[in-house]
């Protein structure tokens, strides 16, 4: 894997022009370079099955948010392993940590994975071109 650091992404999800680039979907017309290069480090933070299980953990915990040390049990690696994932998560704008004493706690940015449907989302057919 790559020792490659992810760009860090603004609390809300968004990064520099994010609302202009990212918009547009990929099945209605292919990416540009810009676009391109946006979106593969979020997809590349999806890309690891751990990542994807943390994600999916903190997106559906009731409440919005789960505790580090609830996390953590659920898989068979180290809490520094868990750390790291979480970690490149966070740089991927996906998930935002607030510390809490000891404990760290983990939210999803709705933005982040909004937009990520946004791009992925199949453009509505023209109704007038079904006339």
């Amino acid at each position: 894997m790559s020792k490659q650091e992810l760009p860090v992404v603004s609390a809300d999800g968004a990064g520099p022009g994010t609302a202009e680039r990212c918009c547009p979907t990929l099945l209605a017309a292919p990416l540009d370079e810009d676009q391109a290069a946006e979106l593969a480090p979020v997809f590349k933070a999806l890309g690891d099955p751990v990542r994807l299980r943390l994600l999916s953990m903190i997106a559906s915990r009731a409440g919005g948010e789960v505790c580090v040390c609830d996390l953590t049990p659920a898989f068979a690696l180290s809490q520094p392993t868990i750390s790291h994932h979480l970690k490149l998560l966070r740089q991927a704008g996906l998930i935002a940590a607030e510390r809490r004493g000891t404990w760290v706690h983990y939210r999803l940015l709705p933005a982040a994975t909004d937009r990520l449907a946004a791009v992925l989302t199949r453009p509505a057919p023209d109704p007038a071109a079904t006339s």
